[in-house]
């Protein structure tokens, strides 16, 4: 088994976005998405008196974090979970509130270079996906089972797909001669799809198809749907929610989130607030911070990266 690297994405600057909520008495942050563990180490080394609550659902992915981190010690709780389930984590961990709470979305780097896992499409696998191996709807179970419809409205919407429904109806086609196994197969249908002009830009044409397969097997979205609101829930007055989104569709979800719980109902025109008329949160970022030209040529994985980041204001 090829063994992962990870290179967390804006690490500095997540760190120093951190650094005003955390200095507190016994600060807590969660790493919504502990993945191999790169940031809450960083976390972890920089703030001294931090304790870090990180969530996976991935088995693979804790048990590896655990042995990254345990020079750490009592310093990081885990939890076998999925990340909308964040206030029943907090609440098992003894925690009332949180003083942060880090989302680094999409496929963590581990599921990308381990080549059995089935989510890079530059390797021939088993068309899995799955980021917790216990659930039941794989990657080729949405292939040989969606119809050409469906497959079409997901390519599209979660991929952003141009040419959806001619990749769906040829893979409906396909799976009747031989059911969809591994992504070699339907990498080369992907690929005489799209016309020739269409594939010189854009990296590899997969690209989308397998984004969007994703998403649906992990439910991400409807996920993080659930658990933004969760996790501005769970924050300390003065506690950060830092978001690290890599495609529009989460990053939407960030915004509008956002937008609403900074927004206050009071008039633009109004000289004054009335009590209880007060936005609970308060935007650190304005609009989305992207990595800079030198932090993608030593991180390709941080070209597509949105940063936004919200405070709750105090009671």
């Amino acid at each position: 088994m090829t063994e992962p690297s990870h290179v967390p994405v804006l690490l500095e600057r997540v760190l120093d976005l951190l650094a005003p909520s955390v200095a507190v008495e016994r600060p807590v942050v969660v790493d919504a998405t502990l993945g191999l563990g790169g940031h809450t180490e960083a976390m972890l080394t920089r703030f001294a008196d931090l304790h870090v609550i990180g969530i996976d659902r991935d088995p693979d992915a804790l048990a590896r974090a655990r042995a990254r981190l345990a020079p750490f010690g009592d310093r990081v709780t885990y939890a076998h979970a999925v990340y909308d389930e964040i206030a029943d984590v907090v609440r098992d961990a003894g925690a009332a509130t949180v003083s942060g709470v880090l989302f680094d979305l999409g496929v963590s780097s581990m599921q990308l270079d381990v080549a059995d896992r089935g989510f890079a499409y530059a390797q021939d696998a088993p068309l899995d996906m799955r980021m917790n191996p216990e659930d039941e709807l794989t990657a080729a179970d949405v292939l040989n089972t969606y119809s050409a419809r469906d497959l079409s409205r997901l390519l599209r919407e979660y991929g952003e797909e141009k040419f959806a429904k001619r990749i769906a109806d040829t893979v409906v086609a396909e799976r009747v001669k031989e059911p969809f196994t591994t992504s070699a197969r339907l990498v080369d249908l992907i690929r005489d799809c799209i016309p020739q002009a269409a594939r010189r830009t854009g990296g590899n044409p997969a690209k989308r198809t397998f984004q969007a397969l994703r998403i649906e097997v992990n439910d991400e979205l409807g996920v993080y749907r659930r658990a933004l609101p969760a996790s501005l829930e769970v924050l300390a007055p003065g506690g950060r929610v830092v978001v690290l989104a890599y495609h529009s569709l989460e990053d939407r979800i960030t915004k509008r989130a956002f937008t609403e719980v900074t927004t206050t109902d009071v008039p633009r025109d109004m000289p004054f607030v009335p009590a209880g008329h007060e936005a609970k949160y308060t935007l650190v970022t304005r609009g989305a911070e992207m990595a800079t030209d030198a932090e993608v040529d030593e991180n390709p994985r941080a070209r597509s990266v949105r940063l936004r980041v919200v405070e709750r204001n105090a009671a």
